[in-house]
């Protein structure tokens, strides 16, 4: 049996104590400080840790909610169910592991929003993306990688706002919100599939040009 790196065990013991204030103090200093307190860890524990200090802990516990959705995933059977559904699965579950720490989740967007935090929403939301498209099985690497995650991410971003000001237990209105977001998504890869094969039908513009340029050949007479 393999053992928890201890690095990871002290980290996700911060976080957790984190979790608990950062919905009045807010993703700040005070708020690491009373963690590394809360987890019986030396003074200074925080700083060896996540020397990033709040932001870096706003992302691991991102990767840590990537990290939920993919073990829920791995209970399911994908390969009985459509994409759409699939991906729909993927971000309910990644929406669910923020838990009742809803509060948090809000100071956390909040904190991102902050001139010294704007790169990071980005690069929590492409991982994101990234995560549950190879959750679902995507082995795509051309300019569909890119253009599946980009459209993701922005589902993601929107849905996430709706999940957290639903206060309904059942969240319904977020759910039919994030319904809504992944039809769109669905008629745009279908919309990009449809153009695919147009372009793949069209003549060869090489070609094309080459027989206006030189014009077809002539015949040799007998």
């Amino acid at each position: 049996m393999s053992k928890t790196d201890p690095s990871l065990s002290a980290r996700r013991a911060l976080l957790s104590a984190a979790l608990n204030h950062a919905p009045f103090d807010g993703w700040s200093q005070t708020t690491l400080k009373q963690a590394c307190k809360d987890a019986n860890l030396p003074e200074g524990a925080e700083e060896l840790y996540f020397p990033g200090g709040p932001l870096e802990m706003i992302e691991f516990w991102n990767a840590e909610n990537d990290g939920y959705m993919r073990a829920q995933l791995e209970k399911l059977d994908l390969s009985t169910m459509r994409i759409r559904d699939k991906v729909t699965q993927a971000v309910l579950a990644r929406f669910e592991a923020i838990g009742p720490h809803e509060q948090a989740a809000r100071r956390a967007l909040a904190r991102t929003a902050l001139p010294d935090g704007l790169s990071l929403s980005p690069k929590i939301l492409w991982a994101a993306a990234d995560s549950i498209w190879r959750a679902i099985g995507d082995t795509s690497t051309d300019f569909n990688y890119y253009t599946k995650r980009t459209t993701l991410s922005a589902v993601i971003s929107t849905s996430l706002g709706a999940w957290l000001s639903d206060e309904d237990p059942k969240k319904e209105k977020a759910k039919a919100f994030l319904d809504a977001r992944i039809e769109n998504i669905m008629q745009f890869e279908k919309a990009k599939f449809q153009m695919k094969k147009r372009i793949a039908a069209m003549p060869d513009p090489i070609e094309l040009l080459g027989k206006l340029r030189y014009g077809k050949k002539r015949r040799r007479r007998g």
